[in-house]
């Protein structure tokens, strides 16, 4: 099912403006870049802190398709746990009900493939990096993009969205 806002379930409503410090669209994934602005979420598959989407421009009558160019006024949402957001997703995932979704490194999300080691033997050292934060949240709904192309995907826009649950 197709939604035409980003905040499709919320527990609460904490929302804030911030500077476009480059072009983002709505669903997408941000950081802060200083306490006035913001940016797509730069960092595959590291943490995420705070969580931010871009919401639509609905103040000016645009939907989760259009675009903010750098130097606009963003409405930001930071979900919490539990809420539910429909993000933009990466071109190219197959992602199943259920799956960890983290940053792509470019505002969408996609599927956490990230290995995990076990420590179980006092012989194994090195130095470990540990994103605590990285799952953004999980697909409360199955997509497969696996078929499209980048070209392709500008076609159906719709379908670069994914119903997430926020962990």
């Amino acid at each position: 099912m197709a939604y035409n806002t980003v905040k499709i379930k919320k527990y609460s409503d904490v929302i804030e403006e911030f500077q476009a410090t480059a072009a983002l669209s709505p669903g997408m994934l941000l950081e802060l870049v200083s306490a006035t602005t913001i940016k797509k979420h730069s960092l595959a598959s590291k943490n995420a802190i705070p969580i931010m989407f871009a919401l639509e421009d609905e103040l000016q009558g645009k939907g989760i398709t259009d675009a903010y160019a750098t130097g606009d006024k963003v409405q930001v949402w930071i979900p919490y746990r539990g809420d539910i957001v429909y993000a933009r997703v990466t071109d190219e995932e197959n992602i199943a009900f259920g799956d960890a979704l983290v940053s792509n490194g470019d505002g969408t999300l996609r599927k956490d493939r990230r290995t995990y080691e076990s420590f179980e033997s006092a012989d194994v050292m090195g130095t470990h990096e540990v994103y605590p934060h990285a799952i953004v949240g999980y697909a409360m709904e199955a997509l497969d993009l696996s078929g499209l192309s980048a070209a392709g995907s500008s076609d159906t826009p719709q379908r670069m969205f994914i119903k997430v649950v926020i962990a």
